[in-house]
């Protein structure tokens, strides 16, 4: 999936990859996407329910070599 940003939350533990990912996400324009990178296993549930509270869409997950990667498209 192509991204149009890029932020990574690699050996962060809760809350610091979801307060960072309202930061990013802020400060994008609408409909761009946002590729979070991560190691925190409880950001599995933590970011889909972070953009449904927000309105934010989560686009997917893929994980590779224990990095998961997370997409979201900015409201």
């Amino acid at each position: 999936m192509n991204a149009d940003e890029t932020l990574d939350c690699k050996g962060l533990s809760c809350p610091m990859p979801i307060l960072k990912l309202a930061k990013a996400i802020k400060a994008m324009e609408s409909g761009k996407v946002l590729e979070l990178l991560g190691t925190d296993p409880g950001s599995k549930t933590d970011i889909p329910k972070w953009c449904e509270k927000t309105g934010n869409e989560f686009l997917g997950m893929e994980e590779e070599e224990g990095v998961a990667k997370y997409y979201i498209k900015k409201a």
